[in-house]
């Protein structure tokens, strides 16, 4: 696990630790140090910490005029031990809503497994971005299955397109903007 890295194509055009907006702002990483560990495994030095033992994520790119961010995963999301959820919400999604980023672009290829609890963290981000979405891209089937199973997919959209992206190949806006058209044939 330590050789999987945060998505770094799009450094040229955002890095959160140099954004005086972004929760991650002056943070310093290690190229040489491993310190973040799930369970016993150590994993790249850049990812970044919210809180969570088993669950760590990348802002990979955030557009506060067009008000959304793109945030990668990795580990295990367990809400029904660590309340994962809870703290993201509390140490990362509400500082971006304070910021106006209300359309989330959540990738989880690197989400191993989830554990739910409830589900009234989602629904309250649910409710902050009412003007906005929250998507999940490329999340592991047998993810999206436990996330649907404790009725979560309510909150956050998966399927169909969502799960099959190519987003590497694209710029920050072109995703978005795949994802936002994906959604937007789900409501009309």
């Amino acid at each position: 696990m330590h050789e999987i890295e945060p998505f770094y194509r799009w450094r040229d055009d955002y890095i959160a630790s140099e954004d005086e907006r972004s929760p991650f702002y002056e943070m310093e990483y290690s190229e040489f140090e491993f310190d973040k560990k799930i369970y016993n495994y150590y994993i790249h030095p850049q990812w970044d910490s919210f809180g969570s033992q088993t669950l760590y994520l990348k802002t990979l790119f955030a557009d506060y005029d067009k008000q959304y961010a793109i945030i990668e995963f990795i580990g295990e999301w367990n809400d029904a031990i660590y309340n994962d959820i809870m703290l993201l919400k509390r140490e990362i999604l509400e500082l971006m809503i304070d910021e106006g980023i209300n359309k989330f672009i959540l990738v989880g290829e690197n989400v191993l497994n989830f554990h739910s609890s409830d589900d009234s963290y989602y629904e309250e981000w649910f409710q902050d971005v009412e003007e906005g979405w929250i998507a999940g891209v490329n999340f592991r089937e047998h993810v999206i299955d436990e996330f649907k199973s404790n009725n979560i997919d309510y909150y956050i959209n998966f399927g169909g397109e969502l799960d099959h992206i190519a987003w590497r190949t694209l710029k920050p806006i072109q995703f978005f903007k795949k994802v936002e058209e994906q959604l937007v044939k789900r409501l009309t």
